[in-house]
């Protein structure tokens, strides 16, 4: 899965968007390493217990967000951003949301070709993120979707796909707000 920060990437052609994505953890701090990291914040510098906390809720909450993606056939995120907050006196919420988009690199002689679009495009399809394009969008209509051609999470019309949500839906587990 191709992540970005950025809202475009090089070298791509975004031909789907599903929305948005992400992944979500409410951690709370244990009384040890909230107590060592408190003796250490007197002297200064990393607070490595803290450190570690972070990195593994970032870590657990891009893992989220990847999975979520997938569920609706995405190959990449964009936009995707970090969000941190306090709640309560011993619990931090760790956020991770983005855009998720199907992406098909650039190749040779194409506007905006990369050196690593154009050899993803000569490499054989080998998954998400690293196919070539299976039919060449024409010169006159750059991204434009060929007739018969179906990405992955892109349903017929009427037709729903999992993942898909409607106005309304509610799935087991998922709260109303």
């Amino acid at each position: 899965m191709l992540i970005v920060t950025s809202n475009e990437i090089p070298g791509h052609r975004i031909d789907a968007v599903f929305g948005e994505v992400m992944g979500l953890t409410v951690r709370s701090r244990d009384i040890g390493s909230q107590m060592l990291a408190g003796f250490r914040s007197l002297g200064g510098g990393e607070l490595p217990e803290m450190t570690r906390a972070l990195y593994e809720s970032r870590q657990e909450v891009m893992a989220r967000m990847v999975n979520e993606a997938q569920q609706r056939g995405a190959n990449a995120i964009v936009a995707m951003r970090f969000d941190t907050s306090e709640m309560g006196t011993n619990w931090t919420e760790v956020c991770a949301y983005g855009t998720a988009v199907y992406v098909l690199p650039l190749g040779e002689g194409e506007p905006g070709a990369t050196g690593q679009s154009i050899y993803l495009t000569k490499q054989p399809q080998q998954g998400a993120g690293q196919s070539a394009p299976s039919q060449p969008a024409t010169p006159t209509q750059p991204g434009a979707q060929q007739p018969g051609q179906q990405f992955p999470g892109q349903s017929q019309p009427g037709a729903q796909q999992p993942g898909q949500q409607f106005p309304g839906q509610q799935f087991p587990g998922q709260s109303q707000y």
